[in-house]
Protein backbone atom coordinates (compact mmCIF):
# COMPACT_ATOMS: atom_id res chain seq x y z
CA UNK A 1 0.00 0.00 0.00
CA UNK A 2 1.23 3.48 -1.52
CA UNK A 3 1.09 6.05 1.51
CA UNK A 4 1.96 10.21 1.33
CA UNK A 5 1.68 12.73 3.76
CA UNK A 6 -0.33 15.36 3.53
CA UNK A 7 0.95 18.49 6.00
CA UNK A 8 -1.37 21.22 5.93
CA UNK A 9 -0.75 24.80 8.12
CA UNK A 10 -4.23 26.23 8.75
CA UNK A 11 -4.62 29.82 10.28
CA UNK A 12 -6.97 29.45 13.25
CA UNK A 13 -9.81 31.54 12.15
CA UNK A 14 -10.22 28.90 9.20
CA UNK A 15 -9.47 25.92 10.72
CA UNK A 16 -12.81 24.53 11.85
CA UNK A 17 -14.16 25.28 8.46
CA UNK A 18 -11.23 23.34 6.77
CA UNK A 19 -10.50 20.76 9.29
CA UNK A 20 -14.14 19.48 9.42
CA UNK A 21 -13.74 19.28 4.98
CA UNK A 22 -10.88 17.16 5.32
CA UNK A 23 -12.06 14.62 7.58
CA UNK A 24 -14.31 13.87 5.08
CA UNK A 25 -11.74 12.93 2.45
CA UNK A 26 -10.57 9.14 2.77
CA UNK A 27 -7.59 8.86 4.94
CA UNK A 28 -5.51 6.32 6.69
CA UNK A 29 -4.67 8.72 9.93
CA UNK A 30 -5.29 12.46 10.41
CA UNK A 31 -3.06 14.32 13.25
CA UNK A 32 -3.70 17.80 14.94
CA UNK A 33 -0.83 20.12 16.44
CA UNK A 34 -0.22 23.77 17.20
CA UNK A 35 2.01 25.08 14.77
CA UNK A 36 2.02 28.84 16.20
CA UNK A 37 -0.67 31.21 18.46
CA UNK A 38 -1.45 32.07 14.43
CA UNK A 39 -1.64 28.61 12.67
CA UNK A 40 -2.67 25.04 13.15
CA UNK A 41 -1.21 21.74 11.60
CA UNK A 42 -3.04 19.01 10.12
CA UNK A 43 -1.02 15.93 9.29
CA UNK A 44 -3.12 13.36 6.62
CA UNK A 45 -1.79 10.32 5.73
CA UNK A 46 -3.28 9.18 2.95
CA UNK A 47 -3.37 6.56 -0.19
CA UNK A 48 -1.22 7.87 -3.18
CA UNK A 49 -4.75 7.35 -5.45
CA UNK A 50 -6.71 9.43 -2.97
CA UNK A 51 -3.86 12.39 -2.65
CA UNK A 52 -4.84 14.38 -5.83
CA UNK A 53 -8.62 14.66 -4.86
CA UNK A 54 -7.29 16.34 -1.43
CA UNK A 55 -4.55 18.42 -3.08
CA UNK A 56 -7.54 20.07 -5.63
CA UNK A 57 -9.49 21.10 -2.24
CA UNK A 58 -6.17 22.87 -0.31
CA UNK A 59 -5.62 24.34 -3.78
CA UNK A 60 -8.49 26.15 -4.12
CA UNK A 61 -8.70 26.75 -0.57
CA UNK A 62 -4.94 28.36 -0.80
CA UNK A 63 -6.37 31.03 -3.38
CA UNK A 64 -8.26 32.60 -1.03
CA UNK A 65 -6.77 32.10 2.54
CA UNK A 66 -3.84 33.96 3.79
CA UNK A 67 -1.03 31.93 5.96
CA UNK A 68 -2.32 29.17 4.34
CA UNK A 69 0.43 26.26 3.21
CA UNK A 70 0.67 22.91 2.15
CA UNK A 71 3.34 20.36 1.39
CA UNK A 72 3.31 16.76 0.27
CA UNK A 73 5.47 14.35 1.67
CA UNK A 74 6.44 10.62 0.50
CA UNK A 75 6.36 8.03 3.39
CA UNK A 76 8.45 5.24 3.07
CA UNK A 77 6.74 3.24 5.15
CA UNK A 78 4.07 3.20 7.73
CA UNK A 79 2.68 0.35 10.36
CA UNK A 80 0.23 0.18 13.36
CA UNK A 81 -1.33 -2.25 15.66
CA UNK A 82 -4.55 -2.06 12.37
CA UNK A 83 -2.09 -2.13 9.39
CA UNK A 84 -0.12 -5.18 11.26
CA UNK A 85 -2.89 -7.20 11.75
CA UNK A 86 -4.91 -6.44 8.17
CA UNK A 87 -6.09 -9.26 6.24
CA UNK A 88 -4.55 -10.26 3.19
CA UNK A 89 -7.97 -10.71 1.96
CA UNK A 90 -9.09 -6.97 2.54
CA UNK A 91 -5.53 -5.86 0.36
CA UNK A 92 -6.22 -7.70 -2.28
CA UNK A 93 -10.04 -6.19 -2.09
CA UNK A 94 -8.41 -3.01 -2.13
CA UNK A 95 -5.92 -3.49 -5.03
CA UNK A 96 -8.99 -4.86 -7.43
CA UNK A 97 -11.19 -1.71 -6.71
CA UNK A 98 -8.14 0.61 -7.13
CA UNK A 99 -7.70 -1.28 -11.00
CA UNK A 100 -10.86 -0.47 -11.26
CA UNK A 101 -11.17 3.24 -10.74
CA UNK A 102 -8.01 4.08 -12.35
CA UNK A 103 -7.56 3.82 -16.15
CA UNK A 104 -3.90 4.42 -15.70
CA UNK A 105 -2.16 4.77 -12.41
CA UNK A 106 -0.31 8.06 -11.66
CA UNK A 107 0.99 10.24 -9.13
CA UNK A 108 -0.96 13.29 -8.46
CA UNK A 109 -1.13 16.20 -10.95
CA UNK A 110 0.26 18.51 -8.63
CA UNK A 111 3.59 16.51 -8.42
CA UNK A 112 3.73 15.74 -11.67
CA UNK A 113 3.04 19.45 -12.88
CA UNK A 114 6.23 19.85 -10.09
CA UNK A 115 8.06 17.85 -12.34
CA UNK A 116 7.18 19.08 -15.26
CA UNK A 117 8.59 22.60 -14.63
CA UNK A 118 11.62 21.20 -13.48
CA UNK A 119 12.43 19.12 -16.58
CA UNK A 120 11.04 22.38 -19.16
CA UNK A 121 14.44 24.46 -17.75
CA UNK A 122 17.40 24.77 -18.89
CA UNK A 123 20.04 24.31 -16.10
CA UNK A 124 23.74 23.95 -16.38
CA UNK A 125 23.53 20.15 -15.77
CA UNK A 126 21.34 20.02 -18.86
CA UNK A 127 23.84 21.92 -20.95
CA UNK A 128 26.65 19.92 -19.20
CA UNK A 129 24.50 16.19 -20.12
CA UNK A 130 23.91 17.41 -23.55
CA UNK A 131 27.37 18.49 -24.94
CA UNK A 132 28.73 15.39 -23.17
CA UNK A 133 26.29 13.09 -24.62
CA UNK A 134 26.73 14.89 -28.43
CA UNK A 135 30.58 14.18 -28.25
CA UNK A 136 29.92 11.18 -27.52
CA UNK A 137 27.64 10.33 -30.08
CA UNK A 138 29.38 12.13 -32.63
CA UNK A 139 32.52 9.67 -32.03
CA UNK A 140 30.97 6.72 -32.05
CA UNK A 141 29.36 8.09 -35.31
CA UNK A 142 32.85 8.48 -36.80
CA UNK A 143 34.59 5.10 -35.46
CA UNK A 144 31.55 3.32 -36.55
CA UNK A 145 30.91 2.23 -32.68
CA UNK A 146 27.52 0.87 -31.88
CA UNK A 147 28.34 0.17 -27.87
CA UNK A 148 29.99 4.16 -27.74
CA UNK A 149 26.85 5.66 -29.46
CA UNK A 150 24.47 3.47 -27.16
CA UNK A 151 26.61 5.38 -24.20
CA UNK A 152 25.57 8.47 -25.84
CA UNK A 153 21.94 8.06 -25.14
CA UNK A 154 22.64 6.91 -21.42
CA UNK A 155 23.26 10.12 -20.96
CA UNK A 156 21.10 12.13 -23.34
CA UNK A 157 18.75 14.05 -21.14
CA UNK A 158 16.71 14.45 -24.19
CA UNK A 159 13.26 12.98 -22.37
CA UNK A 160 12.03 15.62 -19.67
CA UNK A 161 11.57 18.46 -22.39
CA UNK A 162 9.81 16.73 -24.53
CA UNK A 163 7.56 14.84 -22.47
CA UNK A 164 7.02 18.30 -20.69
CA UNK A 165 6.01 20.15 -23.89
CA UNK A 166 3.54 17.24 -24.16
CA UNK A 167 1.89 17.36 -20.96
CA UNK A 168 1.69 20.95 -20.81
CA UNK A 169 -0.25 21.13 -24.15
CA UNK A 170 -2.66 18.33 -22.56
CA UNK A 171 -3.07 20.83 -19.44
CA UNK A 172 -3.42 24.31 -21.79
CA UNK A 173 0.26 25.96 -19.93
CA UNK A 174 1.03 27.68 -22.56
CA UNK A 175 3.83 29.23 -21.04
CA UNK A 176 5.04 26.46 -19.21
CA UNK A 177 5.08 24.77 -23.07
CA UNK A 178 6.65 27.81 -24.42
CA UNK A 179 9.42 26.59 -21.64
CA UNK A 180 9.92 23.17 -22.13
CA UNK A 181 10.02 23.84 -25.94
CA UNK A 182 13.21 26.12 -25.51
CA UNK A 183 14.58 23.81 -23.78
CA UNK A 184 14.01 20.89 -25.96
CA UNK A 185 15.07 23.44 -29.11
CA UNK A 186 18.28 24.24 -27.04
CA UNK A 187 19.43 20.71 -26.49
CA UNK A 188 18.78 20.01 -29.87
CA UNK A 189 20.77 23.11 -31.25
CA UNK A 190 23.84 22.60 -28.88
CA UNK A 191 23.92 18.82 -30.59
CA UNK A 192 23.71 20.19 -34.18
CA UNK A 193 26.49 22.16 -33.29
CA UNK A 194 28.91 19.74 -32.13
CA UNK A 195 28.19 17.75 -34.72
CA UNK A 196 28.77 20.57 -37.60
CA UNK A 197 32.11 21.33 -35.69
CA UNK A 198 33.06 17.08 -35.93
CA UNK A 199 31.75 16.32 -40.00
CA UNK A 200 33.77 19.76 -40.88
CA UNK A 201 37.02 19.30 -39.91
CA UNK A 202 36.98 15.17 -39.39
CA UNK A 203 39.16 13.65 -41.96
CA UNK A 204 37.55 9.98 -40.46
CA UNK A 205 34.95 9.63 -43.11
CA UNK A 206 31.12 9.85 -42.95
CA UNK A 207 30.66 6.25 -44.67
CA UNK A 208 29.77 4.66 -41.49
CA UNK A 209 27.14 2.01 -40.56
CA UNK A 210 25.96 3.92 -37.12
CA UNK A 211 26.38 7.31 -39.67
CA UNK A 212 24.01 5.79 -43.21
CA UNK A 213 21.88 4.18 -41.05
CA UNK A 214 20.42 7.74 -39.14
CA UNK A 215 19.88 9.55 -42.86
CA UNK A 216 17.33 7.30 -44.03
CA UNK A 217 13.99 6.98 -42.72
CA UNK A 218 11.16 4.58 -43.61
CA UNK A 219 7.25 4.06 -42.06
CA UNK A 220 8.60 2.34 -39.19
CA UNK A 221 10.30 4.78 -37.71
CA UNK A 222 7.27 6.50 -36.65
CA UNK A 223 5.96 3.75 -34.75
CA UNK A 224 9.40 3.80 -33.01
CA UNK A 225 8.43 7.31 -31.94
CA UNK A 226 5.35 6.50 -31.09
CA UNK A 227 6.28 3.86 -28.65
CA UNK A 228 9.52 5.54 -27.48
CA UNK A 229 6.77 8.64 -26.33
CA UNK A 230 4.41 6.02 -25.19
CA UNK A 231 6.99 4.28 -22.66
CA UNK A 232 8.15 7.91 -21.68
CA UNK A 233 4.68 9.43 -20.92
CA UNK A 234 3.80 6.09 -18.69
CA UNK A 235 6.97 5.99 -17.32
CA UNK A 236 6.71 10.42 -15.94
CA UNK A 237 3.13 8.93 -15.04
CA UNK A 238 4.61 6.52 -12.19
CA UNK A 239 7.03 8.67 -11.79
CA UNK A 240 9.30 5.65 -11.96
CA UNK A 241 13.42 6.03 -12.81
CA UNK A 242 13.67 7.49 -16.03
CA UNK A 243 17.26 5.69 -17.18
CA UNK A 244 16.11 3.16 -19.36
CA UNK A 245 13.14 5.00 -20.91
CA UNK A 246 15.70 7.66 -21.07
CA UNK A 247 17.48 5.53 -23.32
CA UNK A 248 14.70 4.71 -25.77
CA UNK A 249 14.00 8.18 -26.54
CA UNK A 250 17.25 9.13 -27.23
CA UNK A 251 16.92 6.64 -29.88
CA UNK A 252 14.50 8.60 -31.99
CA UNK A 253 16.24 11.85 -31.19
CA UNK A 254 19.77 12.14 -30.18
CA UNK A 255 21.75 10.01 -33.17
CA UNK A 256 19.21 12.15 -36.28
CA UNK A 257 20.26 15.10 -34.46
CA UNK A 258 24.16 14.08 -34.59
CA UNK A 259 23.59 12.89 -38.31
CA UNK A 260 21.60 15.57 -39.91
CA UNK A 261 24.49 17.95 -38.68
CA UNK A 262 27.47 15.52 -39.35
CA UNK A 263 25.38 16.18 -42.96
CA UNK A 264 25.55 19.41 -42.73
CA UNK A 265 29.49 20.29 -41.69
CA UNK A 266 30.34 17.63 -44.49
CA UNK A 267 28.30 19.69 -46.74
CA UNK A 268 26.02 16.04 -47.40
CA UNK A 269 22.87 18.00 -47.82
CA UNK A 270 21.00 14.92 -49.26
CA UNK A 271 21.25 12.72 -46.10
CA UNK A 272 21.20 15.81 -44.31
CA UNK A 273 18.03 15.90 -45.48
CA UNK A 274 17.05 12.68 -44.96
CA UNK A 275 18.30 12.92 -41.26
CA UNK A 276 16.20 15.99 -40.41
CA UNK A 277 13.46 13.86 -41.61
CA UNK A 278 13.87 11.12 -39.46
CA UNK A 279 14.09 13.40 -36.55
CA UNK A 280 11.12 15.23 -37.15
CA UNK A 281 9.30 12.37 -37.41
CA UNK A 282 10.21 10.71 -34.35
CA UNK A 283 9.73 14.34 -32.25
CA UNK A 284 5.87 14.24 -33.32
CA UNK A 285 5.69 10.78 -33.05
CA UNK A 286 6.79 10.93 -29.27
CA UNK A 287 4.51 14.08 -29.09
CA UNK A 288 1.60 12.10 -30.24
CA UNK A 289 1.65 9.11 -28.29
CA UNK A 290 2.58 11.24 -24.87
CA UNK A 291 -0.16 13.75 -25.47
CA UNK A 292 -2.58 10.30 -25.59
CA UNK A 293 -1.60 8.84 -22.68
CA UNK A 294 -1.85 12.20 -20.93
CA UNK A 295 -5.36 12.80 -22.02
CA UNK A 296 -6.75 9.41 -21.02
CA UNK A 297 -4.93 9.28 -17.38
CA UNK A 298 -7.29 11.98 -16.60
CA UNK A 299 -5.23 14.75 -16.02
CA UNK A 300 -6.98 17.91 -15.61
CA UNK A 301 -6.64 21.59 -13.78
CA UNK A 302 -8.59 22.51 -10.96
CA UNK A 303 -9.59 26.19 -11.91
CA UNK A 304 -12.50 27.12 -14.12
CA UNK A 305 -10.62 28.98 -16.89
CA UNK A 306 -7.53 26.62 -16.73
CA UNK A 307 -10.29 23.78 -17.27
CA UNK A 308 -11.34 26.09 -20.17
CA UNK A 309 -7.83 26.77 -21.67
CA UNK A 310 -7.24 22.97 -21.15
CA UNK A 311 -10.39 21.69 -23.02
CA UNK A 312 -9.46 23.31 -26.07
CA UNK A 313 -5.66 22.88 -26.17
CA UNK A 314 -6.25 19.07 -25.35
CA UNK A 315 -7.62 17.87 -28.15
CA UNK A 316 -6.20 20.47 -30.58
CA UNK A 317 -2.60 19.15 -29.87
CA UNK A 318 -4.18 15.67 -30.58
CA UNK A 319 -5.06 16.71 -33.90
CA UNK A 320 -2.37 18.98 -34.84
CA UNK A 321 0.40 16.73 -34.08
CA UNK A 322 -1.98 13.70 -35.90
CA UNK A 323 -1.97 16.01 -38.69
CA UNK A 324 1.55 16.70 -39.08
CA UNK A 325 2.70 12.71 -38.40
CA UNK A 326 0.48 11.65 -41.12
CA UNK A 327 1.54 14.44 -43.40
CA UNK A 328 5.22 13.29 -42.67
CA UNK A 329 4.49 10.20 -43.65
CA UNK A 330 2.88 11.04 -47.13
CA UNK A 331 5.98 12.95 -47.69
CA UNK A 332 7.99 9.52 -46.52
CA UNK A 333 5.71 7.16 -49.13
CA UNK A 334 5.87 9.70 -51.87
CA UNK A 335 9.96 9.59 -51.75
CA UNK A 336 10.60 6.26 -51.54
CA UNK A 337 8.02 5.83 -54.85
CA UNK A 338 10.50 8.72 -56.58
CA UNK A 339 13.54 6.76 -55.42
CA UNK A 340 12.05 3.54 -56.42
Amino acid sequence: MELQLVEVYIPHHHFEAIDEKLKEFDHQSYWLSTESEERMLVRILVKTRDVEEILNYLEGVSNVVEGFETMLIPVQTYFSKETVNEGSKDEEESKEKEKENARLLRASRQELINAVEKNGRVTWNYSLMIILSAIVATVGFLKDSEAVVIGAMVIAPMIGPVIAVAFSAVLGDYKLLGKAAITSLYGIIIVLLISVIFGYFSDLGMNTDQYLDRTKVTIIDIFLGVASGAAGALAFLNRLSGNLVGVMVAVALLPPTVAMGMSLGDGSFLHGYGAFLLLTVNIMSILLSAVIIFSISGIRPVRWVEVQKANVSRPLSIVFVAVIVLILAFVIIIGKNVNA
